[in-house]
């Protein structure tokens, strides 16, 4: 009596412990990127606006040299005593405060970037001149 074995070779592929490991990537990546803070500029674009227009000359002007000096009106001073100025008259001010940034082509960046971390810090709105 011939008996034949069937063993037949299975070509299924089991998916069930890739689509665990896909859910759990996923998850991952849902979590994660939640937790990541976008690191960006909040950026007024033109556009129509209702609110009356400030004149150029009634705003605080900061400059920027490019040897890295700052002036707040012609007046020369540090970092942290223009933080100190613009604090105080963003606190006499009604309303927003605002001022104009003009910096030199060859300024270095992170000096800009200084003054727009102040703005930032006292919810103001710094103007960045792109010419003078």
């Amino acid at each position: 009596m011939g008996l034949k074995k069937r063993s037949k070779v299975s070509a299924e592929f089991n998916m069930s412990s890739l689509t665990d490991i896909i859910f759990l990537l996923l998850i991952f990546f849902m979590l994660t990127s939640s937790l990541v803070a976008p690191n960006a500029l909040n950026l007024k674009l033109p556009g129509k606006s209702r609110t009356t227009v400030t004149s150029p000359s009634q705003l605080d002007r900061v400059t920027i040299n490019a040897s890295g000096q700052f002036y707040l009106n012609g007046r020369r001073m540090s970092v942290n005593v223009l933080e100190q100025e613009l604090a105080a008259r963003a606190n006499r001010s009604s309303g927003k405060f605002k001022f104009v940034i003009q910096h030199d082509d060859r300024t270095p960046v992170q000096d800009v970037v200084a003054v727009m971390n102040i703005a930032l810090k006292l919810n103001a709105d710094g103007i960045l001149a792109a010419e003078k």
